[in-house]
């Protein structure tokens, strides 16, 4: 049978404390648990010299493979190019774009060196799944070593306008480059009808039917894939955690209050300082709240070498301390700002505690949290979900509380209306949305790509990945333009 072959730019290791509180990593594990399979990418070491051969660790059925980067290429590639430009470019902040020659010269060198470190450890017939915009070149470059298996690609980040790609230096480039995989996969149709029309007006690639195209003798499938989560035991162990030390902690502390929370690593595409502005409207508009709930804010510290992330932490930090002055009373703080992590299991207690989960970002893939604040709810008093209408879990969680993040009034109405919501209602909207989060999983997210990989032409089948693959209801992958099921019930 094939093996699975996994690759990202960041491989979290087991013994890594936290390991599975990013989104990609989440995905990740949970995409490799059924069948097993190698996971490959950076350790997140930065040595004197690049690896001479990969390092491998086998913790199951999984092997986890790791190179190590030089300081200079994780500036360049890492620091410079993935997260310089890449990263505001995907999140529609053009004005946070800093391009130079040398960080996409070492953003290609690196990816040049990740395709030379796994080709050593390929195997004949292996399916090779790479993800993110970290690692966009590489299947060019595995095609350059002489590597004919299939090799699909995921992108977990939006994909933005034609308009918005066209004002990266070397754009076309990376459009080429994706047009050596067989399947390009994004989580919403948005994305990929974005791509398929980059690819068509700045590649001059020729649409085919089905979401294909072909760029020279490549043909290469697109669709969309919304990654979800393991929900039945995310919900288990959200009911386990509530009886915790730290869940009844957060119990004790919140006496007959409604806790708001939300959970975003330090990142301006989360909008976390517009919540913030909208708390402070919540209160200054509906004074009958205060003292009425808190607001959990978690946000570890991510990218700190990077300006801009120090400045948004200056900035929040700013903003809690005006808001605490202001509304806080003796026995009372409206806003509890965290910049920690906590394990995925005491986050899981966190949410089926609170009352309101807010998920508000700029622009966001999808955001896992929503989906997992949903799945965390205990079904005989649920809470209410505030969500972006920007994020992609907006397309499938209709029965959300849907606001525009960039509207502070919008966002404090909206929790307005939370706080206030009937039990009736919020047993109705939150049943619509679990049937969504337990009907597109994990499992299914990962079954149906390897399947449309497999269905692409080559030599890899279904029947050859070694995973559990079956027919995704609901919010259908393929072909690309197909109807999405939702829910019939419009909510407002």
């Amino acid at each position: 049978m094939a093996r699975l072959v996994i690759v990202s730019n960041r491989v979290a290791l087991p013994t890594e404390r936290n390991a599975r509180a990013g989104g990609l990593a989440i995905a990740m594990g949970e995409a490799l648990n059924p069948g097993g399979g190698v996971w490959f990418g950076w350790s997140g070491e930065i040595a004197d010299q690049p690896s001479s051969a990969p390092r491998s660790v086998d913790a199951g059925n999984v092997t986890y493979v790791t190179v190590d980067l030089t300081r200079k290429d994780y500036a360049d590639y890492y620091v410079g190019y993935s997260n310089g430009a890449l990263w505001p470019l995907l999140h529609y902040r053009l004005g946070l774009v800093t391009y130079s020659r040398a960080a996409f010269d070492g953003y290609m060198r690196v990816n040049a060196y990740f395709a030379r470190m796994l080709k050593t450890i390929l195997e004949p017939g292996d399916v090779i799944w790479v993800h993110d915009y970290h690692l966009i070149p590489l299947a060019a470059e595995l095609r350059k070593l002489g590597v004919t298996d299939r090799i699909g690609f995921f992108l977990h980040t939006p994909f933005p306008a034609r308009q918005l790609i066209e004002t990266l230096p070397r754009h076309g480039v990376l459009l080429q480059a994706l047009a050596a995989y067989d399947l390009v996969g994004f989580q919403t149709d948005e994305s990929a009808r974005a791509f398929l029309d980059s690819v068509a007006e700045i590649a001059h690639g020729r649409l085919l039917d089905g979401g294909e195209f072909m760029i020279g003798e490549r043909r290469v499938r697109v669709a969309a894939f919304p990654i979800g989560i393991d929900t039945e035991r995310f919900a288990r162990v959200a009911e386990r955690a509530v009886r915790g030390r730290d869940g009844q902690r957060l119990l004790q502390s919140m006496g007959s209050r409604a806790l708001i929370i939300g959970v975003d690593r330090l990142d301006y595409s989360k909008g976390i300082a517009n919540r913030f502005e909208a708390i402070d409207s919540l209160m200054a508009d509906h004074p009958e709240h205060r003292g009425q709930f808190s607001y959990l804010q978690i946000t570890p510290v991510s990218r700190g070498e990077v300006a801009q992330y120090r400045a948004l932490r200056r900035e929040l930090e700013a903003a809690s301390g005006a808001i605490n002055g202001k509304f806080a009373e003796y026995d009372w703080t409206p806003l509890r700002y965290l910049n920690q992590s906590f394990s995925r299991n005491v986050l899981a207690g966190f949410y089926r505690i609170a009352r309101i989960g807010l998920v508000t970002p700029l622009r966001d893939g999808m955001n896992l949290v929503a989906k997992e604040y949903v799945a965390a709810q205990d079904p005989a008093d649920p809470g209410v979900l505030v969500l972006s209408r920007f994020a992609g879990a907006a397309q499938e969680l209709k029965a959300a509380l849907q606001v525009n993040p960039y509207e502070v009034d919008d966002i404090a109405a909206a929790l307005h209306r939370a706080l206030r919501m009937p039990l009736d209602e919020r047993r109705v909207r939150w049943r619509h949305m679990m049937e969504v989060v337990k009907r597109n999983t994990a499992a299914t997210w990962q079954a149906s790509f390897l399947t449309a990989l497999g269905n692409t032409e080559g030599t890899v089948r279904p029947e050859h990945v070694a995973v559990p693959v079956r027919r995704v209801e609901g919010y259908q992958a393929a072909p690309f333009g197909a109807a999405a099921s939702r829910p019939a019930v419009r909510f407002n």
